[in-house]
C-alpha cells in the first residue's frame, strides 16, 4: 500500500493510500449490504406478489428461491473471474445486471419479468467473495482480517435490513414500491463501485473453466431445487429421489473436471485440506441449524392465534422481530476481531454454534411471549454474527491471497445450500406435524424442529473443535 521507500515518495504515497482505505472499506461494506439486502427483498413480499400478479403462494415464492438459485450458480463463476486481472470490470459488470434486474422488478412487466428480474438481483450475491478478495489485496494484513469479518457477517444480517423496509414499503406503496427501493440502492452500489474499487494486483490468471462450470451450475441448480420443492418429496418420492442421485453424480463429475483442470473453478484440492474441508461441513451443517431457527421463529410470529399459538403480527411488525438479529449480528462481528486475538478462530466457531443452539433451546422452551421471541432472535444474531465474523479466518489461513475470491465463493455456496436445507427441513418437520384438515401444525411441531436444531448445532461444534484441537498440534496449518 505503501510503495517502496525512495526518498520522500513514501511519506507521500502513505496518506494517499490511507485516505484510499478509508473510502474502500465503507464501499466493500455497502456493497456487501447492498446485495444481500436486495436478494432477500423476495421473502416479505410473497404474498403481496401472489395478490398482485394473481399468482399461487408456490410461484411467488420462486420469487425468493430464484434469486438464491441464480446467486449459489453466479458465486463460483465470479470468484474465479475476481481472483483474476479483471476483478473491477467483473465487479462493475455484475452490479449493471443486478440495477437491469431491479429495474424490472419495477416495470409494470408481467409475472416472468419479475422471475427474470429477481434472478439477475440474485446475482449480486456473488459479489460477497469478491469484496473480500479486494480487502485481503488493498488493505494491511490486520486491517484486511477485520473487514472481511465483517463483510462476512454483513451479508449475512442484510436480509435483517431488508425485510422491515420492504415489507413497509410493500404495506404503504405496494409491491412495485417496494422493489423500487431494490433499484435505488443498487444504483447507489454501481456508482459507489465505479468511484472506489481498485484494480486487481497483476500476474494473475482471467481464464474460468467452462466446462467445470456448467456442470456445477447444473448440480446446485438441482440440489437447491430439491431442497425448495417440499412437495415433490412428500408427492413423487421416486423422482426426488432420482434427480437427488443425478445430482450427486454431477457433483462426482465436476470434482474430476476440477481436478484435472489446470485453472480450476474451485480448488478441490485446496478444499480437501483438513482445515478448509472441516470449515465448510461446519458452515454447511450449521447453516442448516441457523437458517432453521430463523424460519421457526419468523413463521411462529406470523401464526395467527387461532392456531391456539402464535402472534398473528403483520409482515411489517414481524420484520421488526429480525431488527435484534442484525443488531446484535453486526455487534458480535465487530467484537469478533478483538476477540480472536486471544481466542483461535475454530473455538470461536465452536463458541458461535453453541450461542446458537442456545437460541433453539430458549426458543424450545419459551415462546408464549412475543418478548421471549425478540430474545430468541438476538441470541441467534449474536451467534450467527460470531460464527460468520471467524469463518473466513479459518479458511483464508490455508488460502493464498490470490486465492481469497475463489476460496470464500466456494463457502458462501455450501452455505446457501445449508440455507436452503435449513429452510426445507423446517417445512418438513412442520408439515408432518400438521393434522388433517387444518391449516397450521401442532405447537409441538415447532419443539420438535428446535430439537433438531440443537442437534445441527452440536454437530457443528464438535466439528469446530475438531479443527481447535488440529490447529494445536500443528497439522491443520
Amino acid at each position: 500500500m505503501t510503495g517502496q521507500p525512495v526518498g520522500g515518495a513514501t511519506v507521500k504515497a502513505f496518506p494517499a493510500a490511507r485516505s484510499e482505505a478509508r473510502l474502500l472499506v465503507p464501499a466493500l461494506m455497502f456493497i456487501a449490504l447492498v446485495v444481500a439486502a436486495v436478494a432477500s427483498l423476495g421473502a416479505p413480499l410473497i404474498t403481496s406478489v401472489a395478490t398482485s400478479f394473481h399468482v399461487s403462494l408456490g410461484s411467488a415464492q420462486w420469487t425468493l428461491t430464484v434469486a438464491l438459485l441464480s446467486g449459489a450458480v453466479a458465486t463460483p463463476v465470479l470468484g474465479r473471474l475476481g481472483a483474476g486481472p479483471h476483478r473491477r470490470a467483473t465487479i462493475l459488470a455484475t452490479l449493471a445486471v443486478v440495477v437491469a434486474g431491479s429495474a424490472l422488478t419495477v416495470l409494470p412487466l408481467p409475472f416472468a419479468w419479475l422471475l427474470a428480474g429477481r434472478a439477475a438481483q440474485g446475482v449480486g450475491l456473488g459479489l460477497t467473495a469478491l469484496m473480500m478478495g479486494v480487502a485481503r489485496d488493498h488493505l494491511p494484513e490486520e486491517r484486511s482480517a477485520a473487514v472481511i469479518a465483517l463483510i462476512s457477517v454483513v451479508s449475512i444480517i442484510g436480509a435483517g435490513v431488508g425485510y422491515p423496509l420492504a415489507a413497509l414499503l410493500a404495506e404503504f406503496g405496494g409491491v412495485r414500491a417496494a422493489y423500487g427501493l431494490g433499484l435505488v440502492v443498487t444504483a447507489a452500489a454501481l456508482l459507489t463501485a465505479w468511484r472506489s474499487m481498485p484494480e486487481a494486483p497483476e500476474g494473475r490468471s482471467a481464464h474460468v473453466d467452462v466446462a467445470g462450470a456448467v456442470v456445477l451450475a447444473a448440480a446446485l441448480l438441482l440440489v437447491l431445487f430439491l431442497a425448495g420443492e417440499r412437495n415433490l418429496w412428500s408427492r413423487h418420492l421416486a423422482v426426488a429421489a432420482g434427480l437427488a442421485v443425478v445430482a450427486v453424480v454431477l457433483l462426482c463429475v465436476c470434482a474430476v473436471i476440477e481436478l484435472r483442470s489446470t485453472t480450476p473453478l474451485v480448488d478441490v484440492r485446496a478444499v480437501r485440506h483438513p482445515a478448509v474441508a472441516g470449515a465448510n461441513l461446519a458452515m454447511f451443517v450449521g447453516g442448516i441449524g441457523m437458517y432453521l431457527l430463523l424460519t421457526l421463529i419468523t413463521r411462529y410470529a406470523q401464526t395467527p392465534h387461532g392456531a391456539g399459538y402464535g402472534f398473528g403480527l403483520t409482515t411489517f411488525v414481524a420484520g421488526l422481530v429480525l431488527i435484534p438479529f442484525s443488531v446484535l449480528g453486526f455487534i458480535a462481528g465487530k467484537l469478533t476481531p478483538r476477540v480472536r486475538t486471544r481466542i483461535t478462530d475454530p473455538l470461536l466457531l465452536a463458541g458461535s454454534a453453541v450461542v446458537v443452539g442456545g437460541g433453539f433451546a430458549l426458543f424450545a422452551a419459551a415462546r408464549s411471549d412475543l418478548a421471549e421471541l425478540f430474545v430468541a432472535m438476538g441470541v441467534l444474531g449474536f451467534g450467527v454474527g460470531g460464527f460468520s465474523a471467524a469463518m473466513p479466518g479459518v479458511i483464508l489461513a490455508v488460502t493464498p491471497k490470490s486465492e481469497t475470491s475463489s476460496a470464500m465463493s466456494f463457502n458462501y455456496v455450501v452455505r446457501s445450500v445449508g440455507y436452503s436445507l435449513g429452510s426445507a427441513i423446517g417445512g418438513l418437520i412442520l408439515a408432518a406435524g400438521t393434522d388433517p384438515g387444518h391449516l397450521f401444525p401442532d405447537d409441538n411441531a415447532y419443539t420438535t424442529a428446535a430439537l433438531v436444531g440443537i442437534g445441527a448445532m452440536a454437530i457443528t461444534t464438535l466439528t469446530s473443535l475438531a479443527l481447535a484441537r488440529r490447529r494445536r498440534s500443528g497439522r491443520g496449518v
